[in-house]
């Protein structure tokens, strides 16, 4: 009883009631209520279901053990999370890839009680993101908000079900923009916030006062395991983009420019000379890219790219995820303190005279392996008998796998770890073997 004394409400008089303003001259009093009351019907419960390996005595970890003994039982363990609707009319649900990674059975919760089977549209691990669906009808849909727009200090509200509290809202304000580097695989441009989020909020909602989604809550700094004010979503753009791209091809399509680049300064804006001081310089580029074909150049400051301002090495990386094959990009550079515009195409896959990467390589021709769209590997299309390439042991149809003991999942990766490289050793698979060659 004195536990539930400290929480238990204070009840107040019908006098003391009376003299609590319902306004303020004459206005009501400002609430989030009325936004609130058209949105949250648009976030729901995912709840996920995956069969796991149980053991009954732990010398059945043991494969020698499990020769001779039963196998291991089958028991199914359940996680939970937030999505949001993003189309009533066809049941399109957006949340987080990490919810859904190992699930065996996906059902989605609404507000209003009704529970449906949902079927996994697609992921992109990249940006931990994935879309579901479900056959379900007088859905409420949330609008898209243009996160390109928000400032440090908007207002923003989370919503989510944390901890399995459903329906929860929290409140709070935007703390920081195009926050990277928080040791999380694959693209990172996340708008950072106070308003709270807990596990359990994965893949709800943040939304703007208009109640328009501004982002999908996906990651805490979590020192205690709870909230301690640092909370980041997904922005809305990047979003949109992605959830279009599973929606129509089942998988993300995602192309590259082919140039690194780094945060431009007052020294390097001398050395370039221009005036900018914030933008970012192209320090390498990948031969045989996308951005090799158009022209771009080291040294080339980047200044926008189909209009969207290139600040900071974030704006690249954000631009870079939404990059599909296909595309066709206006990028606007600077040269020489002249500004000009080069057309960069996107294609599928690249090729590149292996020359171009490393003497050793000349005579190879290497083209990126892609299996459902993602880069793979590195793969020998063609090499000449007579050549340096042929006489290292390459030979046509190797795939290229690592490089000094890095993976090299696309030829972007394998030039960047040639550059400085003395002695090389690659990693080769072929006719099912793997072994290694010494450059």
């Amino acid at each position: 009883m004195r536990s539930l004394a400290r929480i238990a409400p204070i009840l107040l008089t019908g006098a003391a009631h009376a003299a609590l303003p319902d306004a303020v001259d004459g206005q009501p009093l400002p609430s989030l209520a009325p936004m609130l009351e058209r949105t949250t019907a648009g976030v729901v419960n995912v709840a996920t279901f995956a069969r796991v390996q149980s053991y009954p005595s732990p010398l059945m970890r043991d494969p020698f053990f499990r020769r001779f003994f039963q196998l291991p039982e089958q028991r199914r363990a359940q996680s939970a999370g937030s999505g949001v609707i993003v189309d009533a009319r066809t049941g399109h649900i957006v949340t987080n890839h990490h919810l859904v990674a190992d699930a065996h059975e996906i059902h989605v919760r609404l507000s209003d009680g009704r529970e449906f089977p949902a079927d996994l549209v697609g992921v992109d691990p990249q940006v931990d993101l994935a879309v579901l669906r479900i056959a379900a009808h007088d859905l409420t849909q949330l609008p898209f908000g243009k996160s390109q727009g928000l400032r440090v200090g908007d207002f923003v509200i989370a919503i989510g079900n944390p901890f399995g509290l459903e329906q929860t809202v929290t409140s709070g304000i935007v703390s920081a923009l195009g926050r990277s580097g928080l040791r999380i695989e694959g693209y990172q441009n996340f708008i950072q916030t106070d308003a709270s989020i807990n596990p359990g909020n994965s893949g709800g909602a943040l939304v703007d006062l208009n109640g328009r989604l501004v982002g999908i809550n996906t990651a805490i700094v979590a020192t205690t395991g709870g909230n301690i004010g640092i909370g980041f979503a997904i922005p809305s753009d990047l979003v949109g983009s992605i959830m279009g791209e599973i929606i129509e091809h089942g998988t993300v399509r995602r192309g590259r420019i082919g140039v690194t680049v780094a945060a431009l300064n007052a020294q390097l804006a001398k050395v370039h000379g221009v005036a900018e001081t914030e933008g970012i310089v192209v320090t390498e580029i990948v031969p045989g890219s996308a951005a090799d074909t158009a022209g771009i150049r080291r040294g080339d400051i980047v200044a926008s790219i189909d209009g969207r301002p290139m600040l900071r090495p974030g704006d690249y990386g954000h631009q870079e995820a939404v990059t599909m094959v296909g595309d066709e990009l206006d990028v606007e550079i600077i040269r020489n303190g002249r500004r000009m515009h080069l057309a960069v195409s996107i294609d599928l896959n690249w090729s590149v005279a292996g020359a171009r990467l490393h003497p050793r390589l000349e005579g190879a021709v290497l083209i990126d392996v892609r299996y459902e769209d993602e880069p793979n590997g590195i793969a020998v299309s063609s090499i000449e008998r007579t050549s340096p390439a042929w006489a290292t042991g390459l030979r046509p149809g190797d795939i290229l796998l690592a490089a000094n003991n890095q993976t090299t999942r696309h030829i972007g990766e394998l030039a960047r770890q040639l550059i400085n490289a003395n002695r090389v050793v690659l990693r080769v698979a072929r006719d099912g073997r793997i072994w290694g060659l010494r450059l």
